[in-house]
């Protein structure tokens, strides 16, 4: 999180392109190893059982957000930064992979 919201000299105009760049890839695989994680961890804890019954959907709803929280943050607290929703489409597909992975290794 620190380092998503450290300011930046400039930022990049908005095109359809910027969608395929190598952030959007670097976003999308931190938020699938994040909920992939947080699945496992979720599954693994005993204290609260509707978690570990939900955890897909409980990590999913949580990394989505905590991607979510991440961009108005930068776009409204962060000098020199700005909330992108090409971010958070990518944060989200990284969360919809990490949900795939978990599904592919553990569940088949």
């Amino acid at each position: 999180m620190v380092l998503t919201l450290l300011p930046s000299s400039s930022m990049p105009s908005l095109s359809i392109w910027e969608i395929f760049s190598f952030d959007s890839f670097a976003h999308a695989f931190m938020f699938a190893v994040l909920t992939f994680l947080m699945v496992v961890g979720f599954k693994k804890q005993y204290t609260y059982m509707r978690v570990q019954l939900h955890a897909i959907r409980s990590a999913f709803f949580v990394s989505s957000m905590f991607g979510i929280a991440i961009e108005l943050l930068q776009h409204f607290f962060i000098l020199g930064r700005q909330g992108d929703i090409v971010d958070v489409l990518s944060n989200t597909i990284g969360c919809i992979l990490g949900v795939l992975l978990f599904k592919w290794i553990y569940e088949l």
